[in-house]
């Protein structure tokens, strides 16, 4: 009998163990507690739900993007994504006592400047948008050349050259402090400050493997191709709503670069997200957590070359439709 309590003991510490959240850390720093009881059980999900895209969960007309940088070059890096760029500054979010997320807008969405460079990504911004895999640039949009000049010498940065694309727009390569690259596209009719939207270019190293996880697996709006005469490459585009990456390739056997940017959506049920990556396979880069006191639960995920794609769940989450016995919420 004392054999039996002890054994039952042991069995409930075990278990009591294993419930316990654990601390992971996202590549921003942010510490965030990971638990078995925020995912669906087994079985709570049909094979539809699993191989479904992600996009039917998306809860925001955009995407959100990272910039990653040193810590030191932060207050030039704000001074040219709000003075330069002239993108709305929003309030900034604290993730820890030393990290900050500083919030930059682009129409509904943001691109989010992340000082530090967490974690085990690997950083190649040389030899701008043909030298390594990964997020190499973004595209911001305006309505006239001469104002974005202005702006740029009175914010103390060298002028855009722009050049015509014979297609009614122009188009000039600047790069920020960190050295990441921005394409400015001047097109009549566009909001002022980009609040269009943002352009998201992503050189690959397979072609056919990253534009399925962009349009099988994420569910994006794949478009026709097109030729960008300005990098001199065929770009492929995959859009939702205000946002569209450009998918590209430009060689082999380039260095990867995982970390100066990243991808972030926003969706109405991150655990769905999460069961819908692992029956695919998809890479987990950050598990599926929770950050402690708040309605946050996130998922990171990596594209074929390690482009961070991570899900956030703000608020409640929905149960979705067939998904009996959800874990968690």
């Amino acid at each position: 009998m004392k054999k039996f309590l002890f054994a039952m003991a042991g069995s409930l510490l075990a278990t009591a163990a294993c419930a316990q959240p654990q601390t992971v850390t996202t590549p921003e720093g942010a510490l965030m507690d990971s638990g078995s009881d925020l995912a669906y059980k087994p079985g709570a999900l049909t094979h539809e739900q699993l191989m479904s895209p992600t996009r039917s969960l998306f809860a925001q007309d955009s995407m959100n993007v990272f910039r990653r940088f040193p810590r030191e070059q932060t207050e030039a890096m704000v001074k040219f994504y709000t003075q330069a760029l002239a993108l709305r500054s929003l309030n900034p979010i604290q993730l820890t006592s030393s990290q900050q997320m500083l919030l930059t807008g682009v129409g509904s969405g943001q691109i989010k400047l992340s000082a530090g460079q967490q974690g085990n990504r690997k950083y190649h911004l040389d030899g701008g948008y043909k030298g390594a895999t990964g997020i190499r640039f973004f595209v911001l949009s305006y309505p006239d050349a001469a104002l974005v000049a202005k702006r740029f010498a009175d914010a103390g940065f060298p002028a855009p050259q722009f050049t015509d694309q014979g297609d009614g727009t122009r188009a000039a390569l600047v790069a920020d402090p960190s050295g990441f690259q921005i394409q400015l596209v001047i097109r009549p009719g566009a909001k002022d400050n980009s609040n269009d939207g943002v352009g998201v270019g992503i050189n690959v190293s397979d072609l056919e493997k990253s534009r399925a996880f962009y349009r099988e697996f994420v569910g994006l709006d794949e478009l026709p191709p097109v030729e960008d005469k300005l990098l001199g490459v065929t770009k492929y585009p995959y859009r939702h709503k205000e946002t569209t990456l450009y998918l590209y390739h430009v060689g082999q056997g380039l260095p990867a670069d995982t970390g100066s940017a990243g991808i972030q959506y926003v969706v109405r049920d991150a655990p769905m997200i999460d069961a819908k990556g692992k029956a695919r396979n998809v890479a987990v880069e950050t598990p599926l957590n929770k950050l402690r006191g708040f309605d946050l639960i996130t998922v990171w995920l990596n594209d074929p070359d390690g482009v961070t794609n991570y899900f956030a769940q703000v608020g409640p989450r929905r149960v979705s439709a067939g998904a009996n016995g959800s874990g968690g919420q």
